[in-house]
């Protein structure tokens, strides 16, 4: 049960003080009937809006195809961010959109969204080990001694005091190459092949867990089905 006007504020409908207005306007109803009381607590179930039912009053969970040149930070200061390519209402939301892990500006491919803190927690947690493929084009040939040397568990980045977990890489042509991560460090794919002296010119995540982009537009997004990661 929830409290109305903090319902749809926090659906990104509108503001709190807006929300009561609409409220006492005779917008909203709670099993057909109209509730004039703001403060008044209800199932979301039972919420209807000018007669229709509340948007994903149980949460959102996004997969989205994110072009290169977008960043994943809500920070206007760092440029054009992945969630102005969702509609307005559910950049709104609190908890706020957010993405689980983060693409940097330069890199392009599944990216998934929501809302749901407890969500993003679980399955960006080293210890759940949720694989994520990445697809790579490289300045230079690369070496097949990557292969055991990235699926050792033992290549130690700069800076860094606990070395890669154990990683599997598949060389598709003599500058592109896959790699298959259970872990999500900073830059990290970028920063594996830089510790061999081979720069990532082009980077996409093909896969997260079993998720893949299929025939998706760059830029569009669908929704994932409930329950798709409820064992992780």
């Amino acid at each position: 049960m929830r409290r109305l006007d903090q319902l749809l504020a926090n659906l990104g409908y509108c503001s709190r003080r807006e929300a009561r207005a609409w409220i006492q306007a005779g917008r909203v109803t709670v099993r057909g009937v109209v509730v004039d009381d703001f403060g008044a607590k209800a199932d979301p179930a039972d919420v209807r809006v000018d007669g229709e039912p509340l948007d994903h009053p149980d949460g959102l969970l996004l997969l989205l195809h994110k072009p290169a040149g977008l960043v994943c930070s809500h920070d206007e200061r760092e440029g054009p961010n992945v969630y102005s390519l969702l509609p307005l209402r559910w950049r709104g939301r609190n908890p706020a959109v957010t993405s689980i892990g983060r693409l940097d500006k330069d890199t392009s491919g599944l990216l998934l969204l929501t809302d749901q803190t407890e969500l993003v927690h679980r399955l960006t947690s080293p210890k759940h080990k949720v694989p994520k493929v990445y697809r790579a084009t490289l300045s230079a040939e690369v070496s097949r001694a990557l292969i055991p040397l990235f699926a050792s568990g033992t290549l130690l980045l700069k800076d860094e005091k606990d070395p890669c977990a154990p990683a599997a890489l598949k060389i598709l042509s003599p500058r592109e190459a896959e790699l298959t991560l259970t872990e999500g460090r900073y830059h990290q794919v970028r920063r594996m092949f830089a510790s061999q002296g081979v720069e990532v010119l082009a980077l996409h995540r093909a896969r997260f867990g079993p998720l893949e982009l299929g025939g998706l537009p760059v830029g569009q997004w669908r929704e994932v089905p409930p329950g798709t990661f409820a064992a992780t």
